[in-house]
């Protein structure tokens, strides 16, 4: 593809000032591992809060939901509930509140506070060790295949002849100017490129909207759609046919599964539930938390994710999604059998954007990558230095040992992720694995370490096993079984194990659980500790919160649901929705400043007295 020469300036200066931030500010990273991994906790929460936003939003993930979108139509809201997108609704209610309380660096020494340190506490902080790596692996290895196909599209030179060499070979580059900064900077160098990157991104995005918006009027899109579309709401049934424009939407949605929606929906509001009320996986939104100054600026962090994020995105995929539907239908329909709808975001790009907007949008995609592919990495070092070498191995070492032993981790995570990336070349593959199959692993020990006092260390270690294991093997001896449709299989065994684990063994020690429980103050199955707690101070309350806090959950979904949707209306210019859309949020939002907002607390009234 040939770019304009206002373009390439653009985008080369978009990198160097990336890489330059990361190496202007990592003298302040350096100093030690909370302010190399956790930013000293003096970062304020909003920026945070973009830094967390920019880290979501990839090129992956932007171009699988622009499939979505075009195949699905506003039903495609729906779909992201299988990440769960609204476990930012949960993190922001209550469970960012109960992280933060804990002063923890990762999620592994989160396991040491609620476990202690017996056996079977070591045990489980290894798994959990384990999930970590493997997770950001997996992620590194999705976001080089994402840059990769993107890069080799947008920018005008030709690294290689052949084509799947020339996407390796891009991949490879902004994989290595991405560790650069991240492994110099830290999370001050993370959190200060993705503010300009969420810039950037969000610039490009509305003005993708816009010119959506410009060259599509609704009744030429209504055209280019089958009935239904347009429709957020659904039955049993999907109710989508393309037949008579586009037989490949059809076969994919058959490939999906996804016709009989009423019970999709369901399934993953179910998983989504069980997953949010989890708490978030040791990645970099858990590291966005324990970065935070207060608990309450964690909380906020986490609902200023919401709004930040999804309208500007989703004006991007929208505005992306219609000029494809309209103007790339018939190059779609002409791949017959081998359609690959993943080449409608870069068809729409390569249309329809002008001289200089190209570059920006180019160099705010790259900033996507670039920025959920800092975080990533970021969170990796964290797990080997501070829970494996720091604690195993050298607890003694200087700081700058510790610095210089995070910057090798970085690098030996990233060459490991992208080795795998080689050997994956389809997005959906990476997707299906980390939303159904590996976090259905994660699902019931991480539910049960918050809500089951018994829940012990044991149970933790056989549930978190137990989980991983049928995550690789049932794909095997389920064949034809969906990672979702799996996922309630993978979930039983986890709890069977969780609940076996912890009643054939003691509980853990009554003081680790005591110290847990006066901090984190959860609610749930808690009252033996909670009576042995007030017994010692009178004053300790239990949390009386649930009946609230589900209340705001509830609304806090709608919320963020019809935040998503009123920016899709906006763009296809249903404007009659679009208000009604603004309506909810407009009543959601007050029923949360009164009721969540206005009733936070970094601590327990009994607590914050000793503080």
């Amino acid at each position: 593809m040939e770019l304009h020469t206002i373009d390439i300036a653009i985008i080369i200066a978009y990198i160097l000032a990336t890489i330059g931030i990361g190496f202007w500010i990592s003298n302040r990273a350096s100093k030690n591992m909370k302010s190399y991994f956790l930013g000293g906790n003096e970062i304020k929460w909003y920026m945070l809060g973009l830094s967390n936003a920019s880290g979501m939003f990839d090129i992956s993930g932007t171009m699988w939901m622009v499939t979505l979108l075009f195949i699905y139509g506003l039903k495609s809201v729906w779909i992201p509930w299988l990440w769960p997108v609204f476990n930012q609704i949960f993190l922001m209610i209550f469970l960012s509140i109960w992280l933060r309380r804990s002063g923890v660096m990762t999620g592994a020494e989160w396991i040491k506070f609620r476990f202690g340190d017996g056996r079977g506490a070591n045990l489980s902080h290894m798994i959990v060790v384990i999930f970590a790596i493997v997770v950001v692996i997996t992620y590194v290895a999705y976001g080089f295949i994402g840059i990769g196909k993107f890069a080799a599209v947008f920018l005008p030179w030709q690294l290689a002849a052949d084509a799947t060499q020339n996407e390796i070979m891009y991949g490879l580059i902004f994989t290595v100017l991405t560790t650069l900064y991240v492994v110099k900077g830290g999370m001050f160098s993370v959190v200060f490129t993705e503010v300009l990157q969420y810039v950037i991104m969000t610039i490009a995005s509305v003005a993708i909207g816009i010119i959506g918006m410009q060259q599509v009027s609704p009744e030429l899109l209504a055209k280019f759609v089958p009935e239904g579309w347009g429709n957020v709401f659904f039955g049993w049934k999907l109710d989508l046919d393309w037949s008579n424009l586009m037989a490949a939407a059809n076969d994919k949605i058959a490939s999906d599964g996804w016709e009989l929606f009423g019970i999709f929906f369901m399934m993953v509001l179910l998983k989504g539930i069980l997953q949010s009320m989890a708490g978030p996986a040791p990645n970099y939104d858990m590291q966005r938390v324990l970065s935070t100054r207060t608990p309450k600026e964690a909380a906020k962090m986490s609902g200023f994710v919401n709004v930040i994020l999804l309208f500007p995105r989703y004006m991007l995929i929208t505005g992306l999604t219609i000029l494809a539907l309209v103007f790339f239908s018939d190059e779609l329909n002409g791949m017959g059998a081998d359609v690959d709808f993943e080449q409608i975001l870069p068809f729409a790009i390569r249309n329809f954007v002008p001289v200089g907007l190209m570059g920006l949008l180019i160099a705010g995609l790259l900033a996507a990558f670039m920025s959920s592919f800092a975080a990533t990495v970021n969170a990796a070092p964290a797990y080997l230095v501070n829970d494996i070498y720091k604690r195993y191995i050298n607890d003694k070492a200087s700081d700058k040992t510790y610095i210089n032993m995070s910057y090798l981790c970085s690098i030996a995570v990233v060459v490991i992720g992208t080795i795998f990336g080689f050997a994956l070349d389809s997005l959906n593959n990476i997707i299906d694995w980390l939303v159904a199959a590996l976090f259905g692993g994660y699902t019931a020990a991480n539910l049960l370490k918050w809500y089951w006092w018994r829940f012990n260390s044991y149970g933790y270690f056989w549930g978190m096993m137990a989980g991983i294991v049928a995550a690789m093997v049932l794909p095997i001896l389920l064949p034809t079984y969906t990672a979702l449709e799996a996922f309630p299989i993978n979930l039983g065994l986890s709890v069977l194990a969780c609940i076996v684990g912890s009643l054939l063994t003691e509980p853990d020690d009554d003081e680790v659980l005591k110290e847990f429980y006066k901090k984190t103050r959860p609610w749930g199955f808690w009252k033996p500790i909670y009576d042995k707690l007030h017994a010692e101070n009178p004053e300790a309350e239990p949390n009386k919160d649930f009946g609230r806090d589900m209340v705001n959950v509830i609304v806090g979904i709608v919320w963020q649901t019809a935040i998503t949707a009123s920016s899709i209306f906006l763009v296809i210019q249903d404007f009659k929705s679009m208000w009604i859309s603004f309506a909810i949020v407009a009543v959601c939002t007050l029923v949360l400043k009164y009721n969540w907002y206005d009733k936070m607390e970094d601590y327990p009234a009994d607590l914050a007295k000793e503080l």
